[in-house]
């Protein structure tokens, strides 16, 4: 779930590349600004939980659950684990940018006349 949740927001972010554009040479469109940034909250929380999924289980790859007889695997497949928990940094760093992008887009959209 996490690589095609990381997959789906990146192509809708190549997409939405072109509204922006658009956007820029006209300033005018606020109809589809408001499109754009309800999607964008969409692809907020697909984002979010393809991460938080993710987190729960490479939490579970590090530390385990003894009461089930679950161990951590870490010890065994180190750079797995390293590269796991890379990538899961990377997708919060992306969420937190894109709580950021929707919060500008917010004021700008609410700023126009």
């Amino acid at each position: 779930f996490f690589v095609a949740a990381n997959g789906i927001v990146s192509a809708y972010l190549l997409l939405s590349l072109a509204f922006s554009f658009f956007h820029i040479l006209r300033s005018s469109a606020q109809r589809t600004r408001l499109i754009l940034m309800f999607f964008d909250m969409a692809m907020l929380v697909i984002l979010t939980a393809g991460a938080s999924a993710a987190a729960a289980i490479v939490y579970l790859a590090h530390i385990g659950n003894p009461n089930w007889n679950w161990f951590s695997f870490c010890r065994q497949f180190h750079s797995f684990c390293e590269r796991s928990s890379g990538s899961l940094i990377g997708s919060f760093v992306a969420v937190i940018f894109m709580t950021l992008v929707i919060i500008l887009a917010g004021v700008a959209l609410a700023r126009r006349p």
